[in-house]
């Protein structure tokens, strides 16, 4: 049974967008957009954060394959220090909905916010990623391609333990920039040791 739904405008070319990785201290955030076909249901789409991740790697493949089209669009670490996390999140959909190679005539939104793209209608949807099929199918993707350039980068800086940790602020990664700085993937407009403590910056 899915029980999310499978529109937000019936007979509608609607895509369903989302990210991955706003709130980590280290890598890009990532985000995709999706647009479903009615015509192949996939089952057990969600929000990617209540799903297991061999589960979101089945569904990541089950969304290739059945998705009329789908794009993921990514923005630097450097890029967010430059333009701010929600600006950077907004860009990162704006450059998914551009690679989808058909042109959505609706965009729903996860969040509560979002700057237009071009003119193409959009709706912003507060926790979409549980309630629309398309911004779940979003979230499958974008979380799953973040966690997997994490993983790489993981392979360069073991100490910080992004194969575990994805980039976000755990007490590991925070004490692991403590004692050995940053590296050139980490956002230096975050907070990066929390509270109120100042970290010497360098790369």
């Amino acid at each position: 049974m899915n029980e999310l739904l499978t529109y937000y405008t019936k007979n509608t070319i609607e895509a369903g967008c989302d990210e991955a990785g706003r709130g980590c201290l280290a890598g890009p955030v990532v985000a995709s957009a999706v647009i479903l076909n009615p015509k192949k249901t996939i089952q057990g789409l969600n929000d990617s954060k209540k799903i297991n991740e061999s589960k979101r790697k089945f569904l990541r493949d089950e969304i290739h394959a059945n998705a009329i089209a789908y794009a993921i669009g990514i923005v630097s670490n450097k890029e967010i220090d430059e333009i701010n996390i929600l600006n950077a999140s907004f860009l990162a959909m704006h450059r998914a909905i551009e690679g989808l190679n058909i042109e959505p005539a609706q965009l729903i939104i996860d969040g509560n916010r979002f700057n237009p793209f071009k003119k193409i209608p959009h709706v912003c949807i507060i926790k979409g990623d549980a309630k629309y099929q398309s911004i779940a199918a979003a979230s499958i993707l974008a979380k799953t391609c973040r966690d997997e350039i994490m993983m790489k980068l993981n392979n360069e800086h073991d100490q910080y333990d992004w194969k575990n940790n994805k980039g976000y602020p755990t007490a590991k990664h925070r004490k692991a920039i403590s004692e050995y700085g940053i590296t050139k993937h980490h956002r230096t407009s975050f907070n990066l040791l929390g509270h109120d403590k100042q970290l010497d910056l360098f790369e």
